[in-house]
């Protein structure tokens, strides 16, 4: 019987990740994610979903993160009725993701129209936090190395891919066909996440590129940090870290714990700026198996910055000018609690913008990583003085060597390999190097091709 892979996102840019499935009229979705950076790509998610989404059977769910999680309540507001089947930590992080991104549209919706700086008259979200409810109630929860039928007759299974908690490889078996999509790699060795489970054998494989150009800085994070932290506040200034709340702000926490532990922090105070992170943060202590952190260690990490739950507690920290760090979501500074922070302290030359790994094109933390001396936040230009960094080698992606590394698990090449989730220079960099150095036949994938898995 006939199968076959179309990219509906994550082909041709590193966001939006959506791949189909299909075989004698059922369809599975592997991931669901929002389209981010340029304004082109965003402009892709107020449209309808590319084929209709009733007629897909089940969703299969890498990993919480938004370019892969961030379009399914609205696919479900379009008639999806099938199940989303995640591991039970990426169920507990979507709850935390997709709410506050339904709150987050509904809150920048409101702010356009408070201050008339939106086309649109009026602005809308693209969903709710009640959608974002509605699409949770779709979830079911499959653990690591469970084998669970699908509808149609496929099966599944899902391996850690290390990345954030609870991320996923996916393996789908169907029609005498094994399938695997690497969703998103972690690196190898990471101070917090378990390394990526190897694969050992595949008939076709969809492998993302995020990194598939460029390694990772080998200088260790704590240092990196260390010497940002101290000029800093040597000028009397504010580090202001954008950072991912699921995955990223942890990171860094349990880097400024270490620094603090050996007494190279100081006495300069830690803020966690926003509930997404704090909430993702608390997470650790539930699901220990899914990083390295022991239950005492992940919790005096935790507790190395004082939270900031509330929005006025958010504007006191802008308003104050003594040196401080503050970590906030989100982590390309597209929106959220931190871009008050850019407002407030990136203006003065004292202060220190830092980012915390990979910058999709077109967002705002890729342009001031470039050298943007000016952004605009709500609206209004707003001038960068400030010194902008980014710890890169903190990025949570498998760099070009670690995606070779796995790959090197595999005891037989692949049928076919289809490269994903990458710009284009990525991918195609990777796909050449995979056919140098392995042999293997490689495609970096189109979007909205069908490929037939023969």
């Amino acid at each position: 019987m006939s199968l076959f892979l179309e990219c509906l996102g994550g082909a041709g840019t590193v966001t939006g990740s959506r791949h189909l499935l299909e075989s004698e009229g059922r369809r599975l979705l592997v991931d669901c994610g929002l389209f981010q950076g340029l304004k082109a790509l965003r402009e892709r998610n107020w449209r309808d979903f590319p084929i209709e989404p009733s007629s897909i059977d089940a969703v299969v769910l890498t990993h919480a993160h938004l370019d892969h999680s961030g379009y399914l309540p609205r696919l479900v507001d379009q008639g999806f009725g099938g199940d989303i089947i995640a591991t039970p930590s990426t169920e507990d992080l979507s709850g935390i993701i997709l709410r506050d991104s339904g709150h987050l549209q509904e809150r920048e919706a409101d702010q356009a129209n408070r201050y008339g700086y939106s086309r649109h008259r009026p602005a809308k979200p693209l969903y709710t936090v009640h959608d974002a409810e509605r699409a949770l109630k779709h979830f079911s929860s499959l653990p690591f190395d469970v084998d669970r039928k699908l509808p149609g007759g496929a099966h599944l299974l899902f391996r850690r891919a290390g990345h954030i908690l609870g991320a996923a490889t996916a393996q789908i078996r169907w029609r005498g066909r094994t399938v695997i999509f690497s969703g998103d790699l972690g690196r190898y060795d990471d101070a917090v996440m378990v390394d990526p489970d190897p694969v050992q054998e595949a008939d076709y494989l969809i492998v993302e590129s995020t990194y598939g150009d460029r390694f990772h800085n080998p200088v260790d994070p704590a240092n990196a940090l260390a010497d940002v932290v101290g000029r800093t506040v040597a000028r009397g200034g504010t580090v202001v870290i954008p950072a991912f709340a699921v995955g990223r702000a942890q990171l860094l926490l349990y880097h400024l714990w270490r620094l603090q532990q050996s007494g190279r922090l100081g006495m300069v105070p830690v803020y966690l700026d926003g509930p997404m992170s704090i909430a993702a943060t608390d997470l650790l202590a539930h699901h220990l198996r899914d990083h390295r952190l022991s239950k005492e260690v992940a919790s005096a990490a935790s507790h190395v910055a004082e939270y900031v739950h509330d929005v006025e507690a958010s504007k006191a920290l802008s308003a104050n000018p003594m040196p401080k760090i503050i970590v906030s979501a989100s982590g390309m500074a597209t929106g959220g609690r931190v871009l008050h922070h850019l407002k407030a302290f990136g203006q003065d030359h004292r202060n220190t913008i830092l980012f915390s790994g990979f910058q999709a094109v077109g967002t705002r933390g890729a342009k001031l990583v470039a050298g943007a001396t000016e952004t605009k936040i709500f609206g209004e230009w707003i001038p960068i003085r400030a010194e902008v960094a980014n710890l890169s080698m903190l990025s949570a992606h498998a760099d070009a060597g670690e995606i070779m590394r796995w790959l090197g698990g595999f005891k037989a090449p692949p049928r076919h390999t289809y490269i994903v989730h990458g710009e284009p220079a990525a991918s195609e960099a990777l796909r050449d190097r995979i056919g140098r150095e392995l042999g293997w036949d490689c495609t970096v994938a189109e979007p909205e091709i069908r490929y037939r898995l023969t």
